[in-house]
């Protein structure tokens, strides 16, 4: 493992897991909450994302209120490895396990996931119950045949739209250079891997969410059309709380940051003293 300190309580690390070298960064707390800091790890969304999403969003404030916060690129995904295939939702999953055990993390940990990530949070709780103390989905779902049917059509409209002539000049026109740079990204990946394909053919949990046991907490913007999820979730968990933001669409993470950290932050802290009195 190559393991560069940049400032205090912030490290950067390549660790090896499985076949990838994957890109980590964690926040640690000068002062742990409670004296023994939850852990977060912050699990980012498909082809034009990567950690830095949550690095200059949720981390620093949450290691500044006492949380350890690891975040990690995905496979394919910023400054991790890129293989042609393997983009199962099963490999995602197994490559988070892989990087706690590398880590050394054997506690229970609570899993943030936006958007695709939150399927990735769901689908170790599932496989792995012991590692997870809770899932927080900011506009996610459960990876259920449902979520499959979804995820097929958001490949197919990305698919036709990054391929038009043109978009790039479109997109740095009305959204900046910035936005257009990680739109080329995520299109280089649809181009060059199998994820689309593999992803469609992951194994889903069941539709009732039988097999998801921890308390999960959720985040949606109304106008979004993961909003729906909210009462799914409620219907079949019996440890749920969602909340849904007025006049907001998908990108809650980024738009409405301010709100996301002070719910997720109370819910953390919350849910970890909790269970620390059950035990």
């Amino acid at each position: 493992m190559v393991h560069r300190r940049l400032t205090a309580g912030t490290a950067v690390s390549r660790i090896r897991a499985g076949e990838l070298d994957v890109h980590v960064q964690r926040l640690t707390p000068e002062v742990p909450l409670d004296g023994d800091a939850p852990i977060v790890v912050c699990v980012h969304g498909l082809l034009t994302d990567s950690l830095a999403s949550y690095y200059f969003t949720l981390g620093p404030a949450f290691a500044e209120r006492g949380l350890d916060v690891l975040m990690y690129d995905l496979r394919g995904h910023g400054r991790t490895t890129r293989p042609e295939s393997g983009y199962r939702l099963e490999a995602f999953i197994d490559d988070l396990v892989t990087v706690l055990d590398t880590l050394e993390i054997t506690r229970p940990v609570h899993v943030i996931g936006n958007s695709f990530g939150g399927s990735v949070a769901f689908g170790l709780a599932a496989a792995r119950p012991d590692r997870v103390a809770s899932v927080i989905a900011i506009e996610a779902e459960p990876p259920t045949a449902e979520w499959k049917q979804r995820m097929d059509t958001g490949f197919a409209v990305a698919h036709d739209t990054l391929g038009r002539d043109g978009i790039y000049d479109q997109i740095k026109e009305d959204h900046g250079a910035h936005t257009a740079r990680l739109i080329k990204l995520g299109n280089r990946i649809l181009r060059t891997t199998t994820i689309a394909d593999d992803i469609l053919s992951s194994t889903t949990i069941s539709t009732d969410l039988s097999t998801l046991r921890c308390p999960v907490f959720a985040i949606y913007g109304d106008e979004s059309g993961m909003a729906p999820q909210a009462q799914y979730l409620h219907d079949h968990l019996a440890d749920c709380r969602t909340v849904v933001l007025a006049d907001q669409g998908h990108s809650v993470l980024v738009e409405r940051t301010a709100e996301t950290i002070e719910l997720i932050f109370e819910w953390v802290r919350d849910t970890s003293r909790l269970a620390a009195q059950v035990r």
